[in-house]
């Protein structure tokens, strides 16, 4: 099915049979990218009495019970409701359907190599993007398309699918990279990483903070807090799909909770 729509007096069009959907496949009881070595994702065939859900063992049909934890067994969007005291729920924030995105690839940075990052604690080695990093590579896009931004960081194997992030650290941003992305209008941040933040920052989660706008060391909404933005983590955007403009089809389970497993679609647009 194609759709038309106008964007800043330009007009545009997306092929819905034609997508690239950038979630990781969740393999229960299987190979899965992992963060602070939790339990996996497990399934387990649901059994009671003389009923068994699974057909190779003589039941009916498939019945299972399937066990995880979101933010951290694979790709996931999530919301405020993630930093604070009020239990707000994914399934009510997200508001978009079709959402303008921009996909961008970059190279983190060794922090000890880097004289530009705006961050009150870092070690040698942490891997970060930065403010100028992000300005390098969102130069020549059109702002229009900047409603959701896609991150794909350099190198970009697909070990991702599977990594064990407590043996692999991953990178995460500076706080002027997350005050910049805020200033770009960003409401949808995609990344490939298991969090925004660095994985041990003593839980103060101040990228997170600063994206919500949520008060650094408090876990309380006022009327300046970004409601309606989310950020989705473990994302994997194949190298064969180019940096650019896109339209997000952003898809979750409709949870009673902070965060959902996810599937983010990215539609390639045409200007007509």
């Amino acid at each position: 099915m194609q759709l038309n729509f106008k964007i800043s007096n330009k007009n545009y069009s997306i092929n819905t049979d034609k997508y690239h959907d950038i979630a990781i496949a969740l393999q229960f009881n299987k190979e899965q990218p992992n963060t602070y070595n939790v339990e996996k994702a497990t399934s387990k065939a649901y059994a009671i009495d003389n009923f068994i859900g699974d057909t190779r063992r003589g039941g009916g049909c498939n019945f299972e019970v399937l066990k995880m934890i979101p933010h951290c067994n694979g790709t996931h969007t999530e919301c405020i409701g993630h930093i604070t005291n009020q239990r707000i729920s994914i399934n009510e924030q997200l508001k978009d359907v079709f959402i303008p995105a921009t996909l961008i690839s970059v190279t983190p940075l060794i922090a000890d190599d880097m004289e530009d990052v705006y961050q009150p604690t870092l070690e040698k080695n942490d891997r970060v993007i930065s403010k100028k990093i992000l300005e390098d590579a969102i130069k020549n896009y059109n702002n229009h398309f900047l409603k959701a931004l896609v991150i794909r960081t350099l190198p970009n194997d697909n070990k991702k699918k599977s990594r064990n992030y407590m043996k692999h650290e991953a990178p995460f941003f500076s706080l002027d990279a997350m005050e910049y992305i805020i200033a770009l209008g960003v409401d949808h941040l995609l990344v490939d990483m298991p969090s925004v933040d660095r994985a041990f920052d003593d839980g103060e989660l101040n990228v997170h903070h600063i994206f919500w706008n949520v008060k650094k060391g408090t876990h309380e909404i006022d009327e300046s807090s970004n409601l309606y933005k989310t950020i989705t983590e473990m994302v994997y955007v194949e190298d064969a799909i180019q940096d650019g403009n896109y339209m997000l089809n952003l898809q979750i389970a409709s949870f009673v909770s902070d965060a959902s497993p996810s599937r983010p679609i990215l539609m390639e647009i045409t200007e007509i």
